[in-house]
């Protein structure tokens, strides 16, 4: 027997097995009541969160950038 064929064919049955069983059903509905507790959680995606942390980092770097000329300024006042 051809070894490929054989793991082929184990393969084959296993999924078959897996398809037909209960465990199919138990798997589809947590993987729904996952999503729906997920959805309920007000979460945001990687790429959502990428991109406010890209804003949040450019937001930093402005006022820090404002507050260094504050402190430019207010020592310029404070020279006679």
């Amino acid at each position: 027997m051809n070894k490929p064929n054989f793991f082929e064919d184990i393969q084959a049955k296993i999924n078959h097995a897996i398809e037909n069983s209960p465990a199919k059903d138990i798997e589809k509905n947590v993987k729904a009541m996952l999503g729906q507790g997920f959805s309920k959680l007000d979460l945001v995606t990687r790429e959502e969160f990428d991109v406010q942390a890209q804003v949040l980092a450019s937001t930093r770097e402005k006022l820090e950038a404002l507050e260094a000329r504050v402190t430019e300024l207010e020592t310029q006042l404070k020279r006679p």
